[in-house]
């Protein structure tokens, strides 16, 4: 049995968030945004219970209203204001790894060309309709689902087009995704479309947190005790959510309202309109929750406060948040009858802060060495510093970063769709025709009429259509991009600790992860330095965890090459397992050094691990990161023994490219 929506402890605003959707589902739907165990699936399936019941046509598998029913709903005609059946709200779950069509339906293409009949199969859009559709781990579903999606709720309409053949129904529902932003965020052009965001966290409250466990364990202990007691609260907010829907065409948005709304998105600097649409509807349901026909301050400021925090990402890293300061201030300065407050002596505009200490200032400062280049003392040939370990130098500042060539894994994959390299899936170009498996989904139209061709006479058409046998059918076969699991190796040791130019290997790194984060890859971390290699970010979906631990990364001591490379094989060993359809990216970033605690043949060994990578066909990138006026050549010979491409660390900006080829042209 559902846990009560009422019997929630805490999470204030995403119960708001959720029931002012309930009001006005214009407003956009609602991504909950939390670490795992903080209820966030729980209070979203008890929503379904205070909803209000719905009326249906009988026997309509899209759920028309029998007072407005769609008129080009696949089951009507229907007869407005025929009587139907009055069923609850539904709550449609949507699972992360569902295909397009299990999403927005599917047509019978074998039926459609083999009996002339355009049979369409729903989908959970047409479940949905009039009710809630829940994507747990909305950041790990497919972003072309996640569009189709808000395309979806935005219009009210969805649309399965087949070869010509097409297909609408209704599709308004309340749309909720949950997500863990551990495991990876959505892009900043996806949040945009939800209309509001909360943060939940557990609470940090110990009586508040025996009250959660207190109310859990008896609900387990008695299901239906537990729900009857909270019976009553429940049937108030049902009553409650009834009466504010009703009150909601009647709620007045004044001028005075709408100018606080577009002010305080202003202030905030938000990208297009879709801010003030979204603030300006909540603030209207908001008004109707509290029981007032007009729209007050305070409907602005809880409506701000709901959809604007997700709107102010500037950079894919960014965490969303929203300053009250700035809130309050752009509410007062929209007040009637109040001049704005002045700044100190330039009327209104207060003084730019103070410029902090920038990155070329502080490589300056870095203690140089002997040779005056600030990078340490030459090895000798096998990698030896030849002098003891520096101490570890703290963290330093990645330098800005740029945007990077695009790097591939050769050949055609099968993985998950991305922006990375080839494959072969369901979305993409037409690159030829093949025999269906199963049920036709993508029908390759000039295939299955080439195969039916040569068969007619034998058929014995004598008209002018086309007389195609199930044989006959040919699915397209698409090729598209995927996503990788992309794995960095950084050598974080002493000879790559000079500052300025750490700082250029974590700003090179860092805009790495930005092209992977932009190209929807997984991402993991590994690093060497002193006695050993470390997993410091298992492969996920966070790239900003990846970021974080990239910019936190101390450097010093020796060079463990080998350890580094034998730690990235073993975690590729295990992704292969967990997610064979993956393919790997290995991007090694080092000067190619190998030194450690005792003698020996340091290179050798990094070069027998480098084999042991070379030999399960792992696709590598080298990052050579020396520097100076004599090279050593390690990195390239790592990228050799890898099996692998090297690229210096200048090369991998995508306008050094260009500007190579430019060079190219205009020399021929």
């Amino acid at each position: 049995m559902t846990y009560p929506f009422g019997a929630v402890v805490g999470m204030d605003d995403m119960r708001l968030a959720l029931l002012l959707n309930a009001v006005s589902p214009a407003v956009g739907g609602v991504l909950v945004r939390g670490e795992k165990g903080t209820a966030k699936s729980t209070t979203v399936r008890a929503l379904a219970a205070v909803l209000p019941p719905v009326a249906v046509v009988a026997g309509c598998r899209f759920a028309c209203d029998p007072a407005a029913p769609d008129p080009a709903c696949p089951d009507g005609p229907h007869d407005p204001g025929a009587p139907g059946p009055t069923r609850p709200a539904r709550l449609v779950e949507l699972p992360v790894g569902a295909s397009e069509d299990r999403v927005v339906g599917s047509l019978d293409l074998e039926r459609a060309l083999t009996e002339g009949v355009k049979a369409f199969e729903p989908g959970l859009l047409a479940a949905a309709h009039r009710g809630v559709l829940y994507v747990d781990e909305v950041n790990l579903l497919h972003d072309h689902l996640v569009d189709l999606l808000l395309d979806a709720a935005a219009l009210g309409t969805a649309y399965v087009e087949r070869e010509g053949v097409s297909v609408r129904h209704a599709a308004r529902f309340l749309l909720v995704g949950t997500m863990n932003p551990e495991e990876g965020e959505l892009r900043p052009q996806l949040l945009d479309r939800f209309g509001l965001t909360v943060e939940v966290a557990a609470p940090r409250d110990p009586a508040e947190r025996a009250e959660v466990v207190r109310r859990r364990f008896a609900h387990d202990a008695d299901p239906a005790g537990f729900a009857a007691s909270w019976a009553g609260e429940e049937a108030g907010l049902a009553r409650r959510i009834a009466e504010a829907r009703a009150r909601l065409p009647h709620v007045v948005l004044s001028d005075h309202a709408l100018r606080q709304v577009t002010s305080v998105c202003a202030a905030f600097d938000v990208d297009g309109l879709r801010a003030d649409l979204v603030t300006a509807r909540a603030a209207i349901a908001h008004a109707a929750w509290c029981g007032r026909d007009e729209v007050t301050e305070d409907d602005v400021r809880v409506a701000a406060r709901l959809a604007l925090p997700h709107r102010r990402r500037r950079n894919p890293f960014d965490a969303p948040g929203l300053d009250e300061e700035t809130l309050e201030q752009a509410l007062e300065e929209s007040r009637p009858h109040e001049d704005p407050p002045e700044g100190p002596g330039d009327g209104g505009t207060p003084p730019p802060p103070p410029p902090g200490p920038s990155r070329d200032g502080e490589a300056a400062q870095s203690p140089s060495t002997a040779d005056g280049t600030g990078d340490p003392p030459p090895s000798t040939s096998d990698g030896s510093a030849g002098t003891a370990p520096a101490p570890d130098r703290a963290a330093v500042a990645p330098a800005d970063p740029f945007r990077t060539r695009r790097l591939e894994v050769p050949g055609t994959g099968a993985g998950v769709a991305g922006r990375r390299s080839r494959a072969r899936g369901d979305r993409g170009r037409v690159v030829g025709a093949t025999r269906p498996n199963g049920t036709v989904t993508r029908l390759h139209l000039t295939g299955t009429v080439l195969a039916a061709a040569p068969h007619q006479v034998a058929r014995g058409r004598t008209g002018p259509g086309l007389r195609i046998a199930r044989e006959d059918l040919r699915q397209a076969v698409l090729e598209g991009r995927e996503g990788n699991l992309v794995l960095f190796v950084v050598d974080a040791s002493g000879s790559m600790g000079a500052r300025s130019r750490m700082a250029a290997v974590k700003g090179a790194v860092l805009s790495l992860l930005l092209d992977a984060y932009q190209r929807r890859d997984k991402v993991g971390l590994v690093t060497f330095r002193g006695a050993e290699a470390e997993l410091a970010l298992p492969p996920t979906w966070s790239v900003e965890a990846a970021a974080a631990r990239l910019t936190a990364l101390p450097t010093g001591g020796r060079t463990p090459l080998a350890a580094g490379l034998l730690r990235a094989h073993e975690t590729l060993r295990v992704e292969r397992v967990r997610d064979p359809q993956r393919r790997p990216l290995l991007v090694v970033v080092t000067d190619g050094r190998a030194t450690g605690a005792r003698g020996g043949d340091h290179l050798g060994e990094a070069r027998r691990a480098a084999g042991l990578l070379a030999a399960d066909g792992t696709a590598t990138v080298v990052v050579d990161c020396e520097s100076g006026p004599v090279r050593l050549g390690l990195a390239g010979a790592l990228g050799t023994a890898l099996g692998g491409q090297t690229l210096r660390l200048e090369e991998l900006a995508a306008e050094s490219l260009a500007q190579t080829v430019r060079s190219v042209r205009e020399a021929a």
